[in-house]
């Protein structure tokens, strides 16, 4: 099977989770019908929802389901954003981080390119976090013309954690989201206490599958869907509801949860031997990010003088599998847009791995990739100067 350590990526699916989703999926039922069946699948859903609001820190009637977390983002984004120029014309003003994930980017340079919008990146510092004095002159200067703020909640290639409740505080009374995706499940994440209009969380980063998805919705907040149907999910993202995968997402984050703090602890003691082990064999790396509070097991190194991809194809080779964190437009690589957001060279940037852990990697695996990585870096760099 190899060595994983791409975990931010897609994580297996834990036990719970499985027997949840395989007895879900044999009941027969649309969770939207007034019969016998549907509303057994139904109670099984508003369960599931109750379980994951308990969880996030929410109310259930603000957990709306979605097909992944990419179609969350878009949600709270086009909708905060259309509702808001709806009110006001001259709101047409979007701020988000200079390091989101492209499922935050992306629909935020749509509506840049198609609907008018206006956009401001907020810059980060130097180890990874958003200047919050910067981002209060940009409010300050602009609030009356602003739609939302967009700021994550962890960073997905670096791992760091935002202050998403200084941010709130700047905003007052404009619309916050954060993609809280890498979060959830791994650090403390808690959707009142950070005030957040509203916030992104998905199944499979956190040993649920993959297709399901949410967006968390203050209540009382209507925004403009992106679907329309059947009106499920308060008229807000209609579509039949998945139910297996959501129950499955449910027995996730359950599990997850109970074993948060040992887990955590145990990841992030991983980390520091994956660091260590590397830095022993390789002792020009550099650690991007490596600055608390933060996921626990991202680990973003640069090794100098080489290519990422060529690195990550090594390394593959060895049966060890690893991340870029870079976007790949039209078969030519770029630089992660992180990690120059960051200040870190296109050089460097361009020569930088992201490992990412989970509590099922072990000691055995890390220093299977120390043994390694000496002749997959000295290969890396032989091939970079050939070019």
């Amino acid at each position: 099977m190899g060595i994983y350590f791409d975990h931010a990526a897609t994580t297996p699916m834990s036990q719970p989770a499985i027997a949840a989703l395989n007895e879900q999926i044999s009941q027969l039922g649309n969770a939207s019908s007034l019969h016998t069946q549907g509303r057994s699948v139904r109670k099984r859903v508003e369960e599931a929802r109750e379980n994951l609001a308990r969880i996030a820190g929410s109310g259930p009637s603000e957990f709306i389901f979605t097909g992944s977390g990419t179609e969350a983002n878009n949600l709270a984004i086009k909708g905060f954003y259309w509702k808001r120029i709806r009110e006001n014309s001259e709101r047409n003003l979007i701020i988000i981080s200079a390091f989101e994930h492209h499922a935050v980017l992306d629909p935020v340079e749509w509506l840049e390119s198609h609907e008018g919008a206006h956009v401001i990146q907020v810059p980060v510092s130097s180890v990874g976090v958003i200047d919050l004095e910067a981002l209060k002159e940009i409010v300050e200067s602009n609030r009356s013309r602003i739609a939302l703020i967009a700021i994550m909640h962890s960073n997905n290639e670096v791992g760091t954690i935002q202050p998403i409740r200084e941010v709130v505080d700047i905003a007052g009374d404009i619309p916050v989201h954060t993609d809280a995706v890498q979060s959830f499940g791994k650090v403390d994440f808690n959707f009142d206490e950070l005030g957040v209009t509203s916030a992104t969380i998905s199944g499979h980063k956190v040993g649920g599958p993959l297709g399901v998805a949410a967006l968390i919705l203050q209540r009382g907040i209507d925004i403009t869907p992106i679907l329309h149907g059947g009106g499920q999910e308060r008229d807000i993202r209609s579509g039949t509801l998945n139910a297996p995968a959501i129950v499955s997402f449910s027995a996730a984050a359950s599990a997850a949860d109970h074993d948060r703090d040992v887990s955590y602890r145990e990841v992030r003691e991983l980390r520091a031997y994956l660091i260590e082990s590397l830095r022993n064999r390789i002792p020009d790396i550099q650690v991007n990010g490596d600055v608390l509070p933060a996921l626990p097991g991202i680990a973003n190194i640069t090794f100098p003088g080489t290519e990422s991809d060529g690195l990550l194809l090594l390394l593959d080779a060895e049966g060890i599998a690893s991340s870029t964190g870079s976007a790949c437009s039209a078969g030519v690589p770029q630089a992660s847009h992180v990690l120059l957001a960051m200040g870190i060279s296109e050089r460097d940037a361009r020569s930088s791995l992201r490992f990412s852990l989970s509590r099922s990697n072990t000691r055995e695996e890390i220093d299977h990739l120390a043994s390694v990585i000496e002749t997959v870096v000295d290969r890396a760099r032989a091939a970079h100067l050939r070019h």
